[in-house]
């Protein structure tokens, strides 16, 4: 943990330490998102990195994988094609609704 004094007319820097420690690499895009006292910063994810992170919260998404785990602690497998395929229909599925 490290600490800074903030100060008037002084923009707030991210200690070259602290950067290294979060892997942020010089040219690299960043967010900042500011909620009760909290700035939070993080790398701006590419648009697939973005659909991928909205994908994981999709109920039925997370379901699948789920059940996929749970037969998977079972000792039941199945070939990736077969999870991908299911994968794929619940996009399908998602991308037909918001079309509505």
């Amino acid at each position: 943990m490290m600490t800074v004094t903030v100060k008037n007319k002084t923009p707030l820097v991210v200690p070259p330490a602290v950067r290294r420690k979060a892997g942020f690499k010089s040219g690299q895009e960043i967010e900042f998102r500011a909620s009760g006292g909290v700035i939070t910063i993080a790398p701006k994810l590419s648009p697939d990195e973005m659909q991928d992170a909205e994908e994981i919260r999709d109920p039925r998404v997370r379901a699948i994988i789920r059940k996929s785990h749970e037969e998977f602690l079972a000792g039941k497998t199945r070939p990736a094609e077969a999870l991908l395929g299911e994968l794929q229909k619940a996009k399908a599925r998602a991308a037909n609704r918001s079309k509505r």
